[in-house]
């Protein structure tokens, strides 16, 4: 689905666990996630840590995106 996007111009970072997969079918910019249930989150922690965890996740995407862009 990454590899679409990008294809019609949408820039994208796949989160996944599975890098290897998501090489192979070419995707631009791959960012481990966390756990493979649970790629977005950590259902351990409470709701604040969790949710401080999320955020990180995602700026650390945008920052994949906003370096891709500086690079163009």
């Amino acid at each position: 689905m990454a590899k679409e996007l990008e294809r019609a111009g949408i820039p994208t970072v796949h989160v996944t666990n599975l890098v290897s997969v998501s090489e192979n079918t070419g995707a631009k910019r791959i960012m481990s996630g966390r756990a493979i249930p649970h790629v977005f989150g950590d259902p351990s922690l409470d709701a604040d840590q969790e949710r401080a965890l999320r955020r990180r996740l995602v700026e650390q995407a945008l920052e994949m995106l906003k370096e891709q862009e500086g690079a163009s």
